[in-house]
């Protein structure tokens, strides 16, 4: 009865099967491996001391950055040069920007120093100078930002002085010397009071965020279409195994048996596409209600 499986037709069904059943299984647990991971890696974040409470290093020995070091207190020591202003910063619920200065060390290579926060709009409100002369600065290491980065401007256009995102490969085009790829945020604004200190922000990936859940929920989806390919399989099985006892009782012909058993599968596939949808069995179209009338 089930000799029809070896028919060139069914070959290419069941290498079908083969081989697509397998890659959703394989890309199912890729998807439940990638949240395994963030899962480890939030746990392991967790179990970390806070970023804050360590002692702070030079910032050549915290780099690169990683989920390890970011937010780690950095030093650095040298000279304020440019300064631009990142529009479009968040705090508190609050509208504002961010001032960046560009602090030359003896190495040649200029860190990106956020000192604070303003509310505001950048031009509208007056900035507090930056400390003349050498000093030495410490802030909380940060990841140079990405367009994923929340409040990141990708849209250009800004006027002289503003910065759309905080990076390495932004400010290269902006300034004549080399931009180390990271930068610090300040906790000490100074005396003035005016700039607000920025907090860091948890490195990327390392908590249970959306992208997490997007990867558990991935992971539901592959399973299931290897379910529902091995279903369907079956159900064509079944179809053609009841039209070959058919066509053997001698109820229908060859013929008869296999178009019944592909007009069977073709509305199973119509009903799981259009299930609950009304079907119209008369005439749509007017001119044809008029013709059938006047033949009759």
């Amino acid at each position: 009865m089930y000799r029809f499986l070896l028919t060139p037709r069914w070959w290419g069904i069941n290498l079908f099967v083969v081989l697509a059943i397998p890659f959703c299984i394989f890309m199912g647990t890729w998807q439940l491996g990638r949240f395994e991971d963030r899962v480890q890696t939030h746990d392991a974040a967790e179990k970390q001391p806070a970023p804050g409470t360590r002692a702070a290093e030079p910032i050549d020995d915290l780099l690169p950055v990683d989920t390890v070091t970011s937010g780690r207190p950095a030093t650095a020591t040298g000279r304020y040069a440019d300064q631009f202003l990142v529009p479009g910063r968040e705090l508190d619920d609050k509208s504002g920007f961010y001032v960046l200065n560009m602090l030359r060390t003896d190495s040649g290579k200029a860190l990106p120093v956020v000192r604070g926060w303003l509310p505001g709009e950048p031009g509208h409100t007056a900035v507090p100078a930056a400390p003349t002369g050498e000093v030495t600065v410490t802030g909380d290491l940060q990841a140079s930002e990405n367009a994923g980065t929340a409040g990141v401007d990708t849209a250009g256009g800004l006027p002289d002085g503003q910065l759309g995102m905080i990076s390495a490969a932004s400010l290269v085009n902006l300034v004549p010397y080399d931009v180390y790829d990271a930068w610090v945020t300040l906790q000490d604004t100074g005396s003035s009071g005016a700039l607000r200190p920025v907090p860091a922000a948890v490195p990327q990936g390392t908590g249970l965020d959306l992208k997490a859940f997007q990867n558990l929920g991935y992971t539901g989806e592959w399973f299931v279409f290897a379910g529902f390919v091995l279903f369907m399989w079956f159900r064509l099985v079944r179809r053609e195994a009841e039209a070959a006892r058919d066509l053997k009782l001698g109820l229908m012909d060859g013929a008869d048996a296999y178009a019944d058993a592909d007009a069977d599968a073709d509305a199973d596939a119509d009903a799981d596409a259009g299930k609950g949808a009304g079907t119209n069995t008369g005439p749509t179209d007017p001119a044809d209600s008029d013709v059938s009338a006047g033949t009759a």
